[in-house]
């Protein structure tokens, strides 16, 4: 889901690592609007927030019943950073070592700027304190953040990047082999094809796909062209032309079963 930055206030937002039980609510729903799909969701609309005095608070642990939640996006010491905010995060395990986890998340520098960065953190002790090293290119509109980890306990995130100069949309994967603490970028910029609300899913059976990436995208992309989706043989340095997607299915998710065979899910449709 995306947030826009009209829906942020002051209030420091963190990303949190624990699951929420929340009580079913007997209310109706208030009725929801469909964004239309011939534009853009995301819209390089400001540019970079302004350097600042950085002033911080105690970092942000929350009690809910036997779950507790830690502040990922802290500073070097620990502490939470006034004025900046963090959403839409995606994490991943390290399936080697369960203590091992990486998060991503849109990296707002301030609250008073809808300009947003690919930011990430890492943690070592099973989620209890975080290391946030930063963004991956300072001063890069990037968005829509997508981890995942493969059986050999090696990171990847696939990040939206565009600017102010164009309404494409083209994605980047970068890996990390040592936990999530640095990150090398697979493909030059913008290679990886993608586009908008982008996700991805590996292959991790023993099958001839072993190894592969898949992703898929919203329309609004590299190509121009609707719905697509495409696939990495080689950890993301190179991507085979898209393939438009029948029937269309959008806010979608992938995932390969014990067998090998890849779905793609979505508001619409479903196939493999």
């Amino acid at each position: 889901m995306m947030i826009r930055f009209r829906m942020l206030n002051a209030t420091v937002f963190t990303c949190l690592l624990s699951l929420i039980a929340l009580s079913s609510a007997s209310a109706q729903l208030a009725p929801t609007t469909r964004a239309p799909r011939n534009v853009p969701l995301e819209t390089y609309d400001n540019p970079p927030a302004a350097p600042r005095k950085i002033e911080t608070t105690p970092r942000m642990v929350s009690q809910f019943g036997s779950f507790t939640s830690f502040q990922v996006n802290v500073d070097a010491s620990g502490n939470n950073i006034l004025g900046d905010a963090a959403n839409e995060c995606s994490i991943s395990v390290d399936p080697t070592n369960g203590s091992k986890m990486t998060i991503a998340w849109r990296q707002f520098n301030s609250v008073t700027s809808n300009f947003r960065q690919a930011g990430w953190g890492y943690t070592t002790d099973g989620g209890t304190h975080w290391t946030f090293p930063g963004v991956l290119q300072n001063g890069i509109f990037r968005s829509d953040p997508v981890t995942n980890s493969n059986e050999l306990g090696q990171f990847f995130y696939l990040s939206l990047q565009s600017d102010i100069n164009t309404s494409f949309f083209c994605d980047d994967l970068w890996r990390s082999t040592n936990g999530g603490q640095t990150w090398v970028e697979q493909s030059p910029d913008r290679g990886a094809g993608g586009g908008d609300k982008q996700w991805f899913t590996i292959d991790k059976t023993n099958g001839p796909g072993h190894g592969f990436q898949y992703q898929s995208d919203d329309g609004i992309n590299c190509s121009g062209g609707g719905v697509q989706f495409q696939r990495s043989t080689n950890g993301g340095v190179t991507w085979q032309n898209p393939i438009t997607i029948p029937h269309a299915p959008i806010y979608g998710t992938l995932d390969v079963d014990t067998n090998g065979n890849l779905f793609i899910g979505g508001e619409g449709s479903t196939f493999y």
